[in-house]
């Protein structure tokens, strides 16, 4: 049976956007969250508002207008919030891929899916308004998780409910609603959602890698941007 980046290199026609990007005219520039990153003070990541714009000018100066990234990274921010702590080992490692836009950027469905569930996961530093999106594409099923919402987004929703490919599915959230970030995508994916429902960590132990890298393959295979 082929494997997740398999068919979804075979389906690329196939996959439609998941944010309005054109590759003419918008840029996208790469955020670096890591303990290399020494301008994010404490100050800064305590306060979402100093936050965002540091965000914002890193994208203005550098003329893009979307920031990306974060994929397999080993972030420093999540110290912010106590969500991420526990005991034995906090949790640390980012799991999904992050594209920073405005709030009330529109995010589309890249392919025929149904709703597996959602939820306001409204913690501080969590995820606040939740999508969770079924696909089988080739027989091959996974689910698409799409985190920091408008809560609007979740209005009208219903598990099973089908969602055509093409279709809006949301908005970014204000930091009020998408629990108090700078305005952004958090898209991952994840083959086993382990019986949970409108939640599944975005961001786990280092000592659990390998574990969770290989339920949460790269959303960069569905996204197919490149920063050139």
């Amino acid at each position: 049976m082929k494997n997740f980046e398999e068919i979804i290199t075979s389906k690329a026609s196939h996959i439609q956007k998941v944010i309005d990007f054109d590759s003419k005219t918008d840029k996208l520039y790469p955020l670096d969250f890591t303990a290399t990153n020494t301008e994010l003070s404490p100050e800064i990541l305590s306060d979402t508002n100093l936050f965002s714009s540091w965000v914002n000018a890193k994208l203005h100066n550098n003329k893009a207008t979307h920031g990306i990234g974060g994929y397999n990274e080993h972030r420093t921010i999540y110290a912010r919030s106590e969500h991420f702590n526990t005991a034995e080992e906090p949790r640390r490692l980012h799991l999904g891929v992050d594209i920073w836009a405005p709030a009330n950027t529109s995010i589309y469905n890249f392919y025929d899916a149904k709703v597996h569930s959602f939820a306001n996961n409204n913690n501080f530093g969590d995820y606040g308004a939740t999508i969770i999106l079924s696909y089988n594409i080739e027989e091959l099923i996974f689910n698409v998780l799409y985190g920091h919402l408008s809560l609007a987004s979740l209005k009208g929703l219903e598990e099973g409910m089908i969602i055509p490919a093409g279709a809006k599915i949301a908005e970014l959230g204000v930091k009020e609603e998408n629990g108090f970030w700078p305005p952004h995508l958090h898209m991952q994916i994840i083959n086993d959602m382990q019986g949970l429902k409108g939640d599944y960590p975005g961001v786990c132990k280092y000592s659990q890698r390998e574990e969770y890298l290989a339920n949460c393959p790269d959303p960069m295979l569905i996204l197919k941007y490149s920063f050139e």
